[in-house]
């Protein structure tokens, strides 16, 4: 897979089983968050646009208050077909990881693994995720310097207890939790970098794919750590993709329960639409292992 477009038409074109057209989204819904965990200094806003498709919730976050007010009453009881064709990218990337959640769920016979998260207070179920996320990086030989794309203290705390560098890069800007600049523009960085951590909002701002084809011609690890399109960039693993910590609604700072993240690999990739996939592979595309 080289392109979300790509993904889109095969979908359209029933690759992966059900007529979008066929298929109605039955509830569409935001979530905003605001957050300052304990013992931090500084804090985040969130919003997420998340569209029910039968049993499956896909999601794509947005710059808070960014969505037109129309958004949800375009969604709902809309066809996935169409939303496809939406103005708005992020709806139809929650549209798209409807879809792909509804036909491909996080299960192992999809390439999942689970990864359980514990119950507790905002900051300890972020520094699970965290070491869930960075760990998928290559071990041996561990990389040296890290782009960071989509800032998250956490993360950037767990590559520094690996002794990892990095350079942190969010459209925000402002700086770390260690007072470390915070780059804009990723691109800029990449050179300099020997792999890329990067979040899956990247799909809903139209940076996703620079940042795949660097890594899918380089060969550099390419982790993704998605709630948005949790379900859409496991589609990539293997075509530029390393690993991808898929992480669908409800998301770990939505309650102090336990939960649970899905975790793949480009090593366990799993093509349903089978010879693409295949032809793919055997072409040698870099991807690498976890």
């Amino acid at each position: 897979m080289r392109s979300v477009a790509e993904l889109e038409q095969r979908v359209l074109g029933g690759e992966f089983g059900p007529d979008p057209a066929e298929l109605r989204i039955a509830v569409a819904f935001t979530t905003s968050q605001a957050v300052r965990h304990p013992g931090r200094t500084g804090g985040y806003r969130n919003e997420v646009l998340s569209l029910r498709l039968d049993g499956a919730v896909g999601s794509c976050a947005v710059e808070p208050g960014a969505l037109p007010g129309g958004a949800l009453d375009d969604c709902v009881g809309a066809d996935v077909g169409r939303l496809l064709g939406h103005p708005q990218p992020a709806v139809r990337i929650a549209a798209l990881d409807a879809y792909l959640a509804h036909v491909l769920p996080h299960t192992p016979e999809n390439g999942a693994h689970p990864y359980p998260l514990p119950s507790g207070g905002s900051l300890r179920k972020s520094r699970a995720r965290a070491r869930a996320v960075v760990d998928l990086l290559p071990g041996l030989p561990a990389p040296r310097r890290v782009l960071v794309v989509g800032v998250v203290n956490s993360l950037l705390e767990r590559l520094r207890e690996r002794g990892i560098g990095y350079v942190p890069c969010d459209f925000k800007g402002g700086t770390t939790e260690w007072g470390e600049p915070v780059r804009r523009d990723a691109t800029a960085e990449l050179d300099g970098c020997d792999a890329l951590l990067v979040s899956g909002m990247t799909l809903g701002n139209g940076t996703f794919e620079v940042l795949l084809a660097h890594a899918r011609d380089t060969g550099k690890p390419l982790v993704l750590f998605a709630q948005s399109g949790s379900a859409v960039l496991p589609r990539f693993l293997g075509s530029g993709v390393t690993a991808v910590s898929a992480e669908p609604y409800p998301f770990f700072w939505l309650d102090g329960g336990p939960g649970v993240l899905h975790r793949y690999t480009a090593h366990d990739a799993h093509d349903v639409t089978g010879a693409a996939g295949v032809a793919e592979a055997a072409a040698g595309v870099p991807g690498g292992a976890a």
